[in-house]
């Protein structure tokens, strides 16, 4: 499995990082991070980092085969972009052949409250068929510390990929 993780904005950059580091060793890992996301990565990760830049990088076209996308944390600005069919950038490119190609693709728009233009934005894309899934935890899993919301949330992105984990209190 091919999957794409993408940081947007910079709020919220380490649960895209920590979505990377938890992503099973099986899975074939590709990082993209936005100019206002840059941070320092750890050396030991097994990622192919891309410039966001790059818009002719394999993974902006369908013929590389990526299977899934998630932008953690999503951008309003991202978000808007791939609603309205912008790539002027790896992520967008790579998101708008993930619409093209039917593939999963999983945006954690960061922001709230929500304005009524990013709520539209949003309803406009799940009616594609894209996932929104933001940041939010659950209380029946009984978090006690932030690593465990973390970990809530990555899970809940897991499971929407078909990523088998136990990262979470599963409801009983």
């Amino acid at each position: 499995m091919k999957i794409v993780v993408a940081t947007s904005g910079a709020s919220g950059v380490n649960l895209g990082l920590k979505t990377l580091e938890l992503l099973p060793d099986s899975v074939e890992k590709h990082f993209i991070m936005s100019k206002n996301s840059k941070i320092v990565l750890k050396k030991e990760m097994n990622i192919k980092f891309h410039s966001n830049e790059d818009i002719s990088a394999s993974i902006a076209s369908g013929s590389f085969g990526v299977d899934a996308m998630i932008i953690a944390p999503c951008s309003m600005n991202t978000l808007a972009k791939i609603a309205c069919g912008i790539s002027d950038n790896l992520i967008t490119r790579c998101a708008a052949v993930m619409i093209k190609e039917h593939k999963k693709l999983i945006l954690a728009p960061r922001e709230m409250p929500f304005s009524a233009i990013a709520l539209e934005n949003m309803h406009k894309l799940a009616s594609l068929g894209i996932i929104i899934a933001p940041p939010v935890m659950a209380y029946y899993s009984e978090q006690q510390t932030l690593d465990e919301m973390e970990n809530f949330i990555i899970g809940k992105w897991f499971d929407l990929l078909g990523i088998e984990n136990n990262l979470y209190k599963r409801w009983e």
